[in-house]
């Protein structure tokens, strides 16, 4: 997947993750609103008959890829008790439910009041903007490379995004990171690329 770059000081310092910090929502909301878009060009070439394809992700289809990311948006809304917008299903309409969501999320962020609210989790006291940018940032990412290799699209990852999502990998840590996009590390030459060593952490071949 590629990810235009942003530009911005803040966007290019990794150490803006660390506990207790976090980027200006403004910079969170303008890194969600390309990611998301990137996303939802990579839906856009999904033909009707490879939903139920397979993705990197064994277990999952591309359908069901989709439906996780959804979810995930969904559990960053619960943590603020914001109620998720009605939307189409997944197994019905993946782009549909994807796009609902997706306005939603960003809505918020560029609302700074929403964006800024806080609440406790599993790693203290976040505001929603950053969990988006964390969390979500990574998962676009992520999955979206899963979306693009699945579809044979171009699967480049920008580097900046490369050094964004190794810092929210190390942020929560190796063991919370197995249990959430990854599979098990494999293994790549001494040669290989940062994208390639970022998608083999996470158990992927690129």
């Amino acid at each position: 997947m590629t990810a235009g770059s942003s530009g911005s000081a803040e966007d290019q310092v990794p150490g803006a993750h660390a506990l207790g910090g976090g980027r200006p929502c403004g910079v969170t909301a303008v890194r969600y609103r390309r990611l998301a878009s990137a996303f939802t060009t990579r839906l856009e070439g999904v033909d009707a008959d490879r939903w139920d394809g397979p993705t990197p992700c064994t277990d999952w289809s591309v359908r069901d890829l989709v439906g996780h990311v959804v979810a995930m948006h969904e559990v960053h809304l619960f943590q603020v008790n914001r109620r998720p917008l009605a939307r189409p299903g997944v197994d019905q309409d993946p782009l549909g439910a994807f796009a609902v969501i997706r306005d939603q999320v960003q809505a918020d962020l560029d609302d700074q009041g929403r964006a800024l609210e806080m609440y406790t989790g599993r790693f203290g006291r976040w505001a929603f903007a950053e969990g988006i940018d964390r969390a979500i940032c990574t998962e676009l990412v992520i999955h979206g490379w899963d979306l693009a290799r699945a579809m044979g699209q171009d699967d480049r990852i920008d580097q900046m995004e490369i050094q964004q999502v190794w810092a929210s990998l190390m942020l929560v840590g190796h063991d919370v990171v197995r249990g959430m996009v990854a599979g098990p590390e494999v293994e790549i030459g001494p040669d290989a690329d940062e994208q390639a060593r970022l998608l083999a952490y996470l158990g992927r071949r690129q």
